[in-house]
């Protein structure tokens, strides 16, 4: 059997970074959003990439939720989810099988990284909602609140935050999650060339961002509706 973690965040979160310190692990086998393609095909959104996302990945609801919740071939199954991917009208009780862990970020910084990479963008696209959706979903369901860790924290503490994470998550820590070889991963998406390059050149996790965001208006409202989500979350995370 396999540990199955579901660390579920939205875009522009050091999202593939924590894959890559994961996949890492020689015990861990990662894999990058299982429901890209389906959230493309049903939501009908367009993104850098598009069809040959839809090409190369699985779009079908329950052979996705399946291979989610079966267990890996090695101890631990990392599955990275955009919380976005999650769209309304799927069951997502299927979620309470897995071990579940949350990575938030300040939504200006997100807002901010995001929109180098693709100027339209919405609160939808950031998934914010949805993940305080899952979060009240997990917590109900474990009469508990389930881990979070938040970005700053990982990149002032990696060893530290990344312990607890572990810990919470029912595994043992292990030193490789702090560096990797620079470069694609085999567990890659399709679409890594477009949004990967900063963490491709990336040996590990680097130092938190300082320098305070200043974002222009329209994204400065998105960044506003998203805070009370990121708000109710970051009280919890593992310091």
């Amino acid at each position: 059997m396999s540990t199955n973690i579901a660390m579920w965040s939205g875009p522009r979160n050091i999202s593939t970074a924590m894959m890559y310190a994961f996949g890492n692990r020689l015990d861990c086998v990662a894999w990058d959003e299982p429901f890209y393609a389906f959230s493309l095909v049903h939501h009908g959104n367009d993104h850098p990439m598009r069809n040959d996302i839809i090409a190369a990945n699985d779009s079908d609801w329950n052979r996705l939720v399946s291979r989610c919740l079966a267990p890996a071939d090695k101890p631990v199954f990392y599955q990275k989810h955009m919380t976005h991917h999650m769209l309304k009208g799927y069951d997502r009780s299927w979620i309470k099988g897995l071990v579940n862990a949350f990575l938030v970020r300040t939504p200006e910084r997100v807002l901010a990284s995001y929109t180098k990479k693709w100027s339209d963008v919405s609160l939808r696209d950031i998934g914010f909602v949805e993940q305080a959706e899952i979060f009240d979903m997990v917590a109900d369901h474990l009469g508990s609140v389930p881990p979070v860790v938040d970005a700053d924290d990982i990149l002032a503490d990696p060893r530290g935050v990344l312990g607890r994470l572990c810990a919470a998550c029912g595994i043992p820590f292990d030193d490789a999650m702090l560096s990797w070889a620079a470069g694609p991963k085999p567990f890659d998406g399709v679409w890594a060339p477009h949004w990967y390059n900063a963490v491709w050149a990336s040996t590990g996790l680097s130092k938190p961002e300082t320098k305070p965001v200043e974002l222009p208006a329209a994204l400065a409202k998105i960044a506003e509706a998203a805070r009370p989500y990121y708000e109710k979350m970051r009280p919890y995370r593992l310091t």
